[in-house]
């Protein structure tokens, strides 16, 4: 009998017996953010060896297809749980409402930065917001003001004269993925904006403002490269002239490999990221499915080892891999938010 066969079955008799649907799994599957990917799976292991439940599954979908699966239903062939590297959108809560997922826990573990990266043999790049904007939108603007044209820049030089005279090549996440919500929001807008009439649209045309901001070019210069970040650490080092776009922990764990641009002058470091003066870096999340709580054993019991000390404090071993940490006081209110599955409240993107 295959799987799915295997599962409706026992689906089937727990209904009928009263015995609740997600008996019939005996470990937690998680799904979601491939930037997250890495904490979750130490968390996991750790987890797997300290008590008696057995490893939960992970998969890298990334964070738009983890939510999309994580929002697809209640039953015992969804995710409990889905890592997101950006906040959960209103959409997204509107879907869950609409397959019955009512009862979601939000838990911030941290923080990422956003690194844009080369081979550690490649030239050095010194970045600013503008610069990133100009070379990756899809229509930049032209010599008359307020006209936009395709974007015609071929080389780093051609955007900005004090970059190297390279060919813009920039592998990067696919639209899935919560790494690409946050490039376009704070790198890409955030060159954006430094064009006053580009600005001014927000207030007149949100649509068409973030149209022109978060719109990636489509003429080869940017390389949707998929979700898993490590195989672009291993392209970037076959081809020293690629750039390449990814979080800091994977930065972090193959700086043997490759090296962080600065972006407009400050250099990409946990301190700096921490502090808030890196200009792109954004919160990390994960979402437990409440319904599945108690049902599926030992989700209880992986909250409590992902919100100890041990684990995403200062010195904890997420620290280690990467992660930036909350301070000590947002940690102590997400870990009692999170182990009382407090209800999420309903957001606005």
């Amino acid at each position: 009998m295959k799987k799915k066969s295997v599962l409706a079955a026992i689906a089937l008799i727990t209904s009928t017996s009263g015995i609740s649907f997600a008996a019939g799994r005996d470990h937690i599957e998680i799904v979601g953010s491939s930037t997250v990917y890495p904490f979750a799976t130490v968390v996991a292991e750790t987890f797997g060896k300290r008590t008696k439940f057995k490893t939960p599954k992970i998969e890298s979908t990334g964070s738009g297809g983890g939510l999309k699966l994580f929002c697809s239903g209640n039953g015992i062939n969804t995710p409990d749980i889905t890592n997101s590297s950006r906040r959960i959108k209103q959409s997204e809560v509107e879907l869950c409402a609409k397959n019955g997922v009512t009862k979601i826990t939000e838990v911030q573990i941290g923080f990422d930065g956003i690194t844009i990266a080369n081979a550690k043999k490649g030239n050095v790049f010194n970045l600013t917001l503008k610069d990133l904007f100009l070379a990756l939108a899809k229509e930049v603007p032209g010599k008359t003001g307020g006209e936009l044209i395709a974007n015609p820049y071929k080389t780093w030089k051609d955007v900005n004269p004090e970059l190297p005279e390279t060919k813009i090549e920039v592998l990067g996440p696919p639209p899935t993925s919560g790494t690409r919500d946050a490039f376009a929001e704070l790198a890409l807008e955030g060159g954006c904006k430094t064009f006053d009439w580009i600005k001014a649209i927000k207030k007149q045309d949100k649509r068409k403002y973030k149209s022109i901001c978060h719109t990636v070019r489509e003429d080869g210069a940017f390389i949707e490269a998929g979700e898993n970040d490590n195989l672009i650490v291993q392209k970037l080092e076959k081809n020293p002239s690629a750039l390449g776009v990814f979080g800091f922990s994977f930065l972090d764990q193959n700086s043997d490999k490759v090296k962080g641009a600065s972006i407009d002058g400050v250099e990409i470091s946990f301190e700096n990221i921490t502090d808030g003066s890196y200009p792109i870096s954004r919160p990390l999340f994960f979402y437990v499915k409440i319904d599945h709580v108690g049902k599926v054993p030992g989700i209880t019991e992986f909250i409590t080892e992902f919100t100890d000390e041990d684990a995403w404090g200062e010195d904890g071993y997420l620290t280690e891999k990467g992660l930036i940490p909350l301070g000590e006081d947002q940690r102590k209110a997400m870990a009692e938010s999170a182990r009382s599955f407090k209800q999420m409240a309903i957001i606005s993107e």
